[in-house]
């Protein structure tokens, strides 16, 4: 199903009371906590700061850390693949699948995998694909896509997956949490037994060691990498650190901005297929690192910084734009203040245009972010590129008449004559406009979406220059 435009899916949340109460709660509860969880730290607030560094540091030596993880990996009888776009990434997912005979796959949470559309082609290949982590199994049943980060379902109510739980999985309608999570553990952990291969995204990877982490707070993804035969993992490939110092800031400020915890309930270190001997863990491991734009982004001085995400979600919780219109209006693996840099710059800034030109650009979300990503200055970035246009981008100038529209404007504010000239045939004009005398109700043309949801204050009889220069003249007449 193609999806509906941002200001129609937007304006649908606005008046969706359901989601409109989650993601208040949400906000609430994980967005504040975050911003209270930084003060707790030992080393203060500014941890976040030596968080962006290693973030920085990591970006800028790309090269050399994902060759010295492929090696550590490989030494450790893993296997490692580079994937240059999307679909290479979902080629070799199904190439190792053949090879190993996989009919099921579990899946532990993973926006990547979301991003390359790695499910649908999983199901198209004949291999069945179930998510485990419950927000995401509840969002599949229903045959959608996730709507937060770290909440996928959150838009869901408990009598919605009573209802789903009924028609899919044949239980008596019960809108009990405890029990429709009873529910679904009993459904998955069939299918947990049953997979041959398990899928699981990548937090962070650290070259030093050659292993990848992955966070939960339901052990699904544990049961996921070990269970099941064959583990393919999916990485972005600026999802790595150097060494287990900058490894360990980062692990504590991802549980923080996520989840406002100290940390996960389950963290997990994988870097290989399990010894000889062992019977816990998989026969054969894979590292899928995707690049998928991402190096487009990264030879940008200008964008490079927004790799630094370590895709926690805090940005979301503290975002009002998101905070009213939910994760779904922006047709997009990724959305809030992260997701409207990162999808224009990954699938095209004129196509994913509406993203960054919805922000309010208030600022909430760079306190927010763990590591102090500058998203707001990007925003601004892209909406310049998008208000001019840019050829390095591929970026055509939005709209024509918009641009005419504030040049016209700059030279008018530039020019004292012709400035007073317009606000003389403004004052006139407004007069034909309906609305009260002291209020504009609606405007024309163009200027119709100032008013759709707010009056305009009419141009007073007196510009502040004209009484200025009248206050002077009176004053020097005294």
């Amino acid at each position: 199903m193609k999806p509906r435009p941002y200001p129609v899916s937007a304006q649908a949340a606005i008046k969706d009371p359901v989601l409109q109460a989650a993601l208040a709660n949400l906000q609430q509860r994980l967005g504040q906590g975050a911003a209270a969880g930084y003060q707790r730290f030992p080393e203060g607030p500014e941890l976040r700061l030596k968080g962006h560094d290693i973030r920085l540091n990591a970006i800028d030596n790309l090269d050399i850390l994902l060759e010295a993880l492929a090696d550590k990996i490989g030494q450790n009888g893993g296997h490692v693949h580079f994937a240059p776009d999307a679909q290479a990434a979902v080629d070799h997912c199904i190439a190792i699948a053949r090879r190993h005979d996989v009919s099921m796959a579990v899946k532990g949470k993973s926006m990547l995998t979301e991003e390359i559309g790695l499910n649908p082609a999983l199901e198209a290949a004949g291999i069945e694909t179930v998510e485990t982590d419950l927000g995401e199994y509840i969002v599949q049943l229903a045959g959608e896509a996730p709507s937060h980060i770290i909440a996928p379902a959150i838009h869901k109510s408990r009598e919605a997956v009573g209802r789903l739980f009924r028609d899919k999985l044949g239980i008596p309608y019960t809108d009990d949490p405890p029990t429709l999570t009873l529910a679904a553990r009993r459904a998955l952990r069939k299918k947990f037994l049953q997979a041959d291969m398990g899928i699981s995204g990548c937090n962070l990877a650290c070259a030093q060691t050659g292993h990848i982490t992955t966070l939960s707070n339901e052990g699904n993804i544990r049961m996921a990498t070990t269970l099941p035969r064959v583990h393919v993992a999916f990485m972005g490939m600026e999802r790595i650190v150097a060494d287990l110092a900058d490894h360990d800031v980062l692990l504590r400020l991802l549980s923080m901005g996520a989840a406002a915890q100290d940390m996960a309930g389950y963290v997990s270190y994988i870097g290989g297929p399990a010894e000889k001997g062992r019977t816990d863990g998989p026969d054969a491991f894979h590292l899928i690192i995707v690049d998928n734009g991402r190096s487009r982004i990264l030879a940008d001085p200008d964008f490079r910084e927004v790799l630094c995400c370590i895709r926690c979600g805090a940005c979301l919780n503290m975002c009002p734009v998101y905070g009213k219109i939910g994760g779904h209006a922006y047709a997009s693996a990724y959305s809030g203040p992260v997701g409207a840099v990162v999808t224009p710059l990954l699938t095209g800034i004129n196509r994913a245009s509406d993203l960054c030109l919805g922000e309010s650009l208030c600022g909430a979300c760079m306190p927010a972010c763990p590591v102090n990503i500058d998203l707001p200055r990007m925003l601004l970035l892209l909406r310049a590129k998008l208000a001019e246009g840019d050829a390095s981008w591929d970026v055509r100038v939005r709209s024509r008449a918009e641009q005419a529209a504030f040049t016209a404007w700059s030279y008018l504010i530039r020019n004292r004559f012709v400035y007073d000239l317009f606000l003389k045939g403004a004052a006139i004009g407004q007069r034909l406009l309906p609305g009260t005398p002291s209020m504009i109700r609606r405007l024309p043309f163009a200027g119709r979406g100032w008013t759709h949801g707010r009056d305009l204050k009419r141009l007073a009889a007196r510009s502040f220059i004209q009484r200025y220069r009248n206050e002077n003249e009176r004053r020097s007449m005294k």
